[in-house]
């Protein structure tokens, strides 16, 4: 049979894994990545297991042992940090521990005052073994160690050489490596902590100036920066700032009629100052974009972009790539469509062309041209209607040069394609939060998404609000509805955004739709940041609660707990000593109460302690015992507590 099988270890059940390993799990810088697995052998040897890692760009190897947490189930873990941005790669490797095995069976006869002399011979010529895969000083070291073993006076003293702490451990480090047995490698994506905890402002720069009608520019962001650094924000987030295309120009609310002055939909892109790589003219040069970048970061935000993939009739790829785009057999370019809406001013980009090479090469060019001028967030528009190899060869290919960059997925599509995106390389997705309203369906959906396995792949960014969608929640609810849905993003998810004007509580539908009218989309909008009804104070102060409160900062960490009411949620987030527990009124209309249970045992509690409840929203402060405690909501003074519990 030639050489001995000595391979006898099992690895199963390892996790977390995303599809079996499949697709990368997602992590943060400086966190530390828990592996489990059930690892065994048959009979009763035992066996040493350990974790080997590397970042994807380093040579070697680092490895952590794994313990067995659970003897009778025969379950593993360790732990290993992460402490650069990229690609982590770990597989589990686990040995026979020959010489362990022969301590612990020796080690009961000993302990029995039993005949153990051949055993002896046993462990030297087991121990002697070892010597052909040891370094040279491990194995000057291990032959004085026998020797010393073999000359002792009587079996215990060779017992104690040959137990001996250094010894045991340093074959314990260094088993038979034809023992070795190997999960498959898994890896782990490790992103700055940014993509997971964030907040975002979006808005339309041409709507940022300060005279009524008059297009804004980069200049006039800058000195809207103050403002938005003030509420919190830390990410900035513009549409499409590249050059409108003029041919079939949409006016106000989607129209075809177009005036002169109207400055057209900035999803339009490209006319003759340029495309993707290009600036809207009216909102000033790259010198004022690079101005802008660096205003920004003296405030602590960063400069996100959308990635459309969107091009205008008078786009320069129409003259330079015809075949990119499709055509209808009239000869005519096919325009974006979702019926009963159409886009004439809108030619998507053909993948299936038959030059689609050129078209990722470009693509990338295009991510590679604005993340070298300070741009390390892209949000991409409608992700899904491309094709999903080319996402994930794309991001990984910018990452490869900018590990740094974040990418956001704007997909409100079906959920096994949302989830793919995440799994194919986005830092971060779009969410169902904006139609989630009612108690059951909160729970429902964000118990799914903060737990395994989505939360190892999927970050859910809460847009409160965008420029596409004013949710029917808002259309009624006035001030309270608005303070309700910041209060509900900003605590649910680690990453939230609003879009410019909810923190005005503004809005008219346009009717039977949840839409705007007047859209930012189709015009340019000039506001009063400090217009009376506003909640800038409100947002100001849980943007610093989560800036305070580590708890706030991790994503799976999400508890709901028992509300009488069924217009009452209740739920908490915890980390380490940092317990935050909020309590919200769904309803932004009538006053509620409720009777909310604290799971004692999940905060350390007993029955009979007092604990105190101190209200970051208000600064009050609230004396609770027990469990079950009364709580009472007006949405027209506050809707929520904000709590942080204080044993």
């Amino acid at each position: 049979m030639g050489s001995r099988n000595r391979k006898r270890v099992l690895i199963e059940n390892v996790r977390p894994t995303v599809d079996a390993g499949v697709y990368p799990l997602k992590r943060e810088l400086g966190d530390e990545v828990r592996v489990v697995a059930d690892i065994f052998r048959d009979g009763h040897q035992k066996i040493a297991v350990w974790v080997e890692y590397r970042h994807q760009k380093r040579k070697n190897w680092n490895k952590v042992p794994m313990q067995c947490a659970n003897p009778g189930m025969d379950l593993w873990e360790t732990n290993f940090k992460v402490d650069q941005i990229g690609i982590y790669e770990y597989k589990i490797v686990a040995y026979c521990e020959d010489y362990g095995s022969w301590i612990l069976d020796t080690g009961k006869k000993v302990e029995a005052a039993t005949d153990y002399a051949s055993d002896l011979l046993e462990g030297i010529a087991m121990a002697n073994n070892y010597k052909s895969w040891l370094t040279f000083a491990d194995r000057d070291y291990l032959k004085k160690a026998t020797a010393r073993a073999e000359k002792g006076d009587d079996d215990l003293q060779k017992w104690q050489i040959l137990s001996n702490d250094r010894l045991v451990e340093l074959l314990a480090q260094n088993p038979d490596p034809a023992s070795r047995v190997e999960s498959p490698t898994f890896i782990v994506q490790v992103d700055r902590v940014r993509a997971r905890f964030a907040a975002w402002y979006e808005c339309f720069p041409r709507s940022c100036g300060f005279e009524s009608g008059k297009h804004g520019t980069f200049k006039d962001v800058i000195k809207r920066l103050p403002h938005i650094a003030e509420m919190g924000f830390n990410v900035l987030y513009f549409p499409p700032i590249h050059p409108v295309g003029f041919s079939k120009r949409k006016g106000p609310n989607n129209s075809l009629t177009c005036a002169p002055t109207d400055p057209g939909c900035p999803y339009s892109i490209g006319n003759q100052f340029g495309g993707h790589d290009a600036i809207e003219p009216a909102l000033g040069n790259f010198d004022d974009f690079a101005e802008l970048v660096d205003a920004a970061e003296k405030h602590g935000i960063e400069i996100a972009l959308d990635f459309a993939i969107n091009c205008s009739p008078d786009h320069p790829y129409l003259r330079q790539h015809p075949d990119w785009f499709s055509k209808r057999p009239d000869g005519t370019i096919k325009f974006a469509e979702n019926p009963p809406k159409k886009y004439e001013d809108i030619y998507p980009i053909n993948f299936e062309s038959a030059d689609y090479k050129a078209i990722w090469k470009e693509m990338l060019r295009i991510f590679l041209f604005w993340a070298k001028r300070g741009v390390k967030i892209f949000r991409v528009d409608n992700p899904h209607t491309k094709p999903f190899a080319f996402w994930q060869w794309v991001i990984a290919e910018v990452q490869n040069k900018y590990p740094d960059v974040v990418f956001l997925a704007e997909a409100f599509t079906r959920p096994k394609v949302m989830k793919a995106l995440a799994k194919l390389g986005f830092a971060q997705s779009y969410s169902y939060f904006t139609w989630r309203n009612t108690k059951a369906e909160l729970i429902e959906y964000f118990s799914e998404l903060t737990t395994p396995p989505e939360s190892e792949f999927y970050r859910a960014n809460l847009f409160a609000n965008t420029p596409d969608i004013f949710p029917a929640y808002l259309h009624a609810g006035g001030r309270p509805a608005y303070k309700v849905r910041a209060t509900l993003a900003a605590t649910l998810s680690t990453v939230y955004g609003i879009f410019q004007g909810f923190e005005l509580c503004e809005g008219i539908p346009v009717q039977g739709k949840e839409e705007y009218l007047h859209s930012d989309k189709y015009e340019i909008r000039t506001r009063d940041w400090n217009a009376p009804g506003n909640i800038c104070d409100l947002i100001t102060r849980i943007n610093k609660i989560r800036r305070e409160h580590p708890a706030l900062q991790e994503y799976d960490n999400l508890k709901f707990f028992e509300a009488d009411n069924d217009r009452i949620m209740f739920y908490s987030k915890s980390l380490g000593d940092d317990h935050i527990l909020v309590v919200i009124n769904l309803d932004p209309f009538i006053k509620h109460s409720s009777f909310v249970h604290v799971p004692l045992e999940h905060f350390g509690l007993t029955p009979e302690q007092g604990y105190q409840m101190h209200d970051l929203l208000t600064d009050r402060r609230y004396l609770w015992y027990g469990s079950k405690n009364y709580i009472e909501l007006d949405p027209n003074i506050e809707p929520a507590h904000i709590f942080v519990l204080r044993k």
